[in-house]
């Protein structure tokens, strides 16, 4: 590390990437430090450092201490283990190490086999039961749409799944020849004669009265503090989704791109990109956060917010080139079956959207907001004249 880059550090303080210890005085609470940081997003421990960024230094004894003890806690206080880098630092005549944590892969780690930890800002604590989920889900280990819901098969629309059952499979639900109970256990829809969260949502009875957590709320605004009109939309998810689109359009003004008056217009923005960001917004947020998808129309732009931010490794530039990771696999399969849908579960539809946004000059953007942890689409508009 350089010296401007070390300095420039201490002068920013602690944070969620960053954290001072002016000494460590027990492996347990450098495993604690470590677990943190590897079950959120990574970062640094600055050991030699107080509080206030002040410099106080290690001895030659200090650092032999610290790496025997980093070398036992990643391999045997945590679990499952985790390498990490350590770099010394010279300033002043006084030695500073620093430990650099990478974000797990493997999630979550724990610390003597119960602890579990994660960063809260600049301090730790530990993890709620939703924030294991979360981890779980994080490393493939766990998928909130497979879980059950303990809501009974009975809840579910065989009406509405065998008109779909016909058109995917091209069998009628009648003639095949195990139970249905069997059927929805082998499609991930049903576990234990009760609905997966993904049998709910695409096919149960009244989602929005056993989930209406999962729904779409709509509000269009007149400025940043009021709305004129509002609406809550709820139903299986490819209903969601044709509503939510439908609730947009209908705010949306049209503007005349020929000569000839009384053509309809063309829509300020594609209506194939608001479907696709819709969809996105369904089929990949967090369904361990109980929280809707909200839709805020302005009149500047376009808002659409899921719960949850980016999987893993993504970010927004590598999602821009149509990298994508699975976290509610389950829906994402059947949703790609609909007709209608306009999702394909192939990674490209972030950079379609993109494309059309780009065609029509509509300017677009995208926002990982890990303070909020939730993922944002912005379509701009051109504010009217009138």
């Amino acid at each position: 590390m350089l010296i401007e880059t070390f300095k420039e550090s201490l002068k920013k303080g602690e944070d969620s990437s960053r954290q001072f210890k002016e000494k460590i005085t027990h492996i347990d609470k450098l495993a604690v430090e470590i677990a943190a940081f590897a079950n959120t997003n990574g970062g640094q421990i600055y050991v030699g450092i107080d509080d206030n960024g002040a410099i106080k230094g290690l001895s030659s004894d200090d650092i032999k201490r610290l790496n025997l003890w980093i070398s036992n806690a990643t391999s045997q206080k945590i679990e499952p283990p985790i390498f990490v880098q350590t770099q010394i630092v010279l300033e002043n005549d006084k030695n500073v190490m620093i430990i650099t944590v990478p974000m797990g892969t493997n999630k979550p780690y724990r610390v003597n086999k119960s602890e579990f930890w994660v960063k809260n800002g600049a301090d730790k604590r530990r993890a709620s039961r939703e924030e294991l989920f979360r981890l779980m889900q994080s490393s493939n280990r766990l998928y909130a749409d497979e879980m059950s819901t303990e809501i009974g098969i009975d809840s579910f629309d065989f009406f509405y799944f065998s008109e779909f059952y016909r058109l995917t499979y091209e069998e009628l639900l009648e003639e095949i020849t195990i139970s249905k109970a069997s059927l929805l256990e082998n499609l991930k829809l049903a576990k234990a004669n009760n609905l997966t969260l993904a049998g709910l949502l695409l096919f149960g009875k009244d989602v929005e009265l056993i989930k209406p957590q999962f729904c779409i709320k709509g509000t269009c605004y007149i400025n940043e503090d009021e709305f004129w009109d509002k609406e809550d939309m709820g139903g299986k998810l490819f209903e969601q989704q044709k509503k939510g689109v439908d609730f947009i359009l209908r705010k949306l003004r049209r503007r005349q791109t020929d000569k000839d008056f009384n053509s309809p217009g063309e829509l300020e923005i594609p209506a194939p990109a608001l479907k696709e960001a819709i969809a996105n917004a369904l089929l990949h947020r967090d369904y361990f956060i109980n929280s809707s998808i909200f839709i805020n129309i302005f009149n500047d732009r376009i808002e659409i917010v899921s719960a949850g931010t980016l999987p893993n490794t993504l970010n927004v530039e590598n999602i821009k080139l149509g990298l994508h990771i699975e976290r509610n696999p389950i829906i994402l399969s059947f949703m790609a079956k609909f007709p209608g849908t306009g999702y394909t579960g192939r990674g490209s539809g972030i950079p379609r959207m993109l494309r059309l946004c780009q065609e029509k000059k509509v300017p677009l953007k995208l926002i990982n907001d890990t303070d909020r942890n939730q993922f944002k689409v912005i379509f701009y508009r051109k504010i009217s004249s009138n």
